[in-house]
């Protein structure tokens, strides 16, 4: 929207996840005219249940409920870090994929950011600590007192990057509405030509 030469800034809100199979973080900002505030973030512990599916299963629960408590605009999620063990990076994946899958299934656009990226965003430093990361973001947020866990902390993290970075999406939802209002040159005709 356009009004007197100056497009007028939407207000916002991001999901950030902190994909894991022990425990996911979750957190939720708001961006209003440029001000950010924090909603919600917290986490999910998933060590309790033996079973990976049923993992599975808890965070796609636990995703779309804050997805139909928050109703966020989007949804910024970090990539998996690559590490020696296959076996721990595939359930980091489904893990991953999962909570993606739950973004998808409620149309909220999703976005992937390296970790390195996320804490260059945040610190200004890519090689930033955990402890550095939940200390800026709480001098960001004016949180009172940081999280035990940096798992929560790491989704504020992956949702303040979106911000940063403008909100660019990378990795669409598929919401097929939307893409075709905002690309109607590259809408076809189903006529056959002869």
């Amino acid at each position: 929207m356009i009004s007197k030469g100056k497009e007028i800034e939407k207000d916002k809100i991001i999901l950030g996840v902190d994909p894991g199979t022990t425990i996911m973080g979750y957190g939720l900002i708001h961006i209003q005219k440029s001000k950010i505030s924090l909603l919600q973030f917290g986490v999910i512990h998933l060590s309790k249940y033996s079973n990976h599916g049923l993992k599975l299963s808890k965070i796609f629960e636990r995703v779309v409920q804050l997805i139909d408590e928050y109703h966020p605009d989007e949804m910024a999620i970090e990539s998996p870090f690559y590490g020696k063990n296959v076996q721990s990076m595939l359930k980091l994946g489904r893990a991953q994929g999962v909570a993606i899958a739950a973004a998808i299934s409620r149309e909220v656009p999703i976005c992937e950011y390296a970790p390195k990226k996320v804490k260059q965003s945040v610190t200004g430093n890519g090689n930033a600590s955990k402890e550095q990361v939940s200390s800026m973001l709480c001098n960001l947020l004016k949180i009172q007192e940081a999280p035990k866990l940096f798992d929560a902390t790491d989704a504020l993290a992956v949702a303040l990057c979106h911000h940063f970075q403008g909100g660019s999406l990378k990795v669409q939802s598929g919401n097929w509405s939307s893409f075709l209002k905002d690309n109607p040159d590259r809408i076809v005709s189903g006529k056959k030509n002869n």
